[in-house]
């Protein structure tokens, strides 16, 4: 996922990140965009990837109590200042929860002990993708949409987030989505 976002859009820092407390993604960060710091001549030469200081990654930790009831969320700053990273995410996780709620019913894979868990990880990241792409180009959102032009007989005009990032200039059909062969980026880009 993040030597897609370095290719993408980030490719001299990872953009701020938060996830659930399941682990993985800072060894994700760090192998991607980290390098090891340069022998500084006194001592052994280094030999681990370092975080960067302005780098911002976040774990957003369910607590539950001995009967598995939600009682609360704990805050775990991986990468960057205690400080800066609250006043990034405030003090609620409330669109994390949404965000991962929206790609949990999206995708039913992501759920455990349901008939759509995915045991393969090519098949996970083949739904993941699906995902995102019908999230960021089909599905139109209610909280994007924008007051319609007069005499369009309408009173809001449908968008995606592609559209207000500035990628896309309509909704797509699924038939649209389907039939796109994106293009490879070639490495040099």
């Amino acid at each position: 996922m993040f030597r897609t976002l370095q290719r993408w859009g980030h490719p001299d820092a990872p953009p701020s990140t938060i996830s659930d407390g399941w682990g993985g993604i800072g060894q994700a960060i760090l192998g991607v965009y980290s390098v090891v710091p340069e022998y500084q001549g006194r001592g052994r030469p280094p030999t681990r990837k370092k975080p960067e200081r302005h780098w911002q990654y976040v774990q957003a930790i369910r607590e539950k109590d001995e009967q598995g009831r939600w009682i609360g969320v704990r805050i775990r700053v991986v990468f960057g200042s205690r400080q800066e990273v609250l006043e990034l995410l405030g003090r609620s996780t409330a669109y994390v929860e949404r965000s991962y709620l929206t790609s949990r019913l999206f995708n039913g894979q992501q759920a455990r002990k349901t008939l759509a868990f995915s045991k393969a990880l090519k098949m996970y990241r083949a739904a993941a993708i699906w995902e995102d792409a019908y999230y960021n180009l089909v599905r139109p959102h209610k909280s994007l949409r924008v007051p319609a032009t007069e005499g369009s007989g309408q009173r809001w005009q449908p968008r995606i987030p592609a559209m207000v990032a500035g990628l896309m200039d309509h909704i797509w059909t699924v038939k649209e989505l389907l039939t796109t062969l994106p293009l490879p980026r070639s490495s040099n880009t």
